[in-house]
C-alpha cells in the first residue's frame, strides 16, 4: 500500500527532510512537499497543524521503521539521539564555524565516527539495531552522506560504516530517488555551504 505524506518546509533544501526524503522513497511512500515561506510560516495557521508547532521535527521518522518490539524501539531512539548529536555537531559547523572551525571539525570527526562503527560491528545485522531498517539507520545514512561531500575520505577507515553508506545508496529504490532530479536539485544546506 502506497501512502500520501503531505509535509511543510520552510527552506527548500535537504536538511532534516533529507532523511525523511530517503526513508520515504525506501519505503515505497509517495509524498508531496508544500514549500512555505517565512511570512505563511509566522501566520499561524500552517504551524499550528504540526507536531509540536515544529515543521521539520523528528516525529515521521517512526513510521513503520521503529523495531520489532518496544526494546528495539527504545534502541532505535538511542541511536536517532546519537545522530542527532553528531548532526547539532555538524549544523554548528556549517551554520556558524565553517571558516574558523572545519578543520578542527574534521580532525576530530573520527571521534565521533568510531561509536557507529563500533555499534555496526556489535550487531552484525548491518543495521544499528536489529535485523531491519529503522528511521535511526535512514537519518544517520543522511548525515554520513553529508559528511562525505563535507569530507570525502572521511570513511576509509570506518569499513562497516563504508559499506552501510554504499548498502543504502544501491537500495534501488534510494538509487531511484538519488538518480532524481528531486534529490539532485536540492543544495544540502540552506547557506550553501558544504
Amino acid at each position: 500500500m502506497i501512502l500520501s505524506l503531505v509535509y511543510l518546509l520552510l527552506h527548500v533544501f535537504a536538511g532534516r527532510c533529507g532523511a525523511m526524503r530517503l526513508m520515504m522513497a525506501d519505503q515505497g511512500v509517495e509524498w508531496k512537499e508544500n514549500v512555505v515561506n517565512f511570512e505563511q510560516w509566522m501566520a499561524g495557521t500552517l504551524k499550528a497543524t504540526c507536531v509540536g508547532g515544529n515543521a521539520d521535527s523528528n516525529w515521521f521518522y517512526s513510521t513503520g521503521t521503529n523495531g520489532s518490539n518496544e526494546c528495539e524501539a527504545s534502541l532505535i531512539d538511542v541511536m536517532n539521539d546519537g545522530v542527532e548529536d553528531l548532526r547539532q555537531k555538524y549544523i554548528n559547523l556549517i551554520y556558524k564555524e565553517y571558516d574558523t572551525g572545519k578543520e578542527k571539525y574534521i580532525k576530530d570527526l573520527p571521534g565521533h565516527l568510531s561509536y557507529f562503527e563500533a555499534v555496526l560491528a556489535k550487531n552484525k545485522s548491518g543495521f544499528l539495531v536489529g535485523d531491519k531498517i529503522s528511521f535511526a539507520d535512514y537519518s544517520l545514512f543522511e548525515v554520513l552522506l553529508n559528511h562525505l561531500v563535507l569530507a570525502p575520505s572521511c570513511l576509509d577507515n570506518f569499513p562497516l560504516l563504508k559499506s552501510f553508506v554504499e548498502k543504502l545508496t544501491a537500495s534501488p529504490r534510494i538509487k531511484a530517488y538519488m538518480d532524481s532530479d528531486a534529490y539532485k536539485k536540492l543544495p544540502i544546506n540552506g547557506n550553501g555551504k558544504q
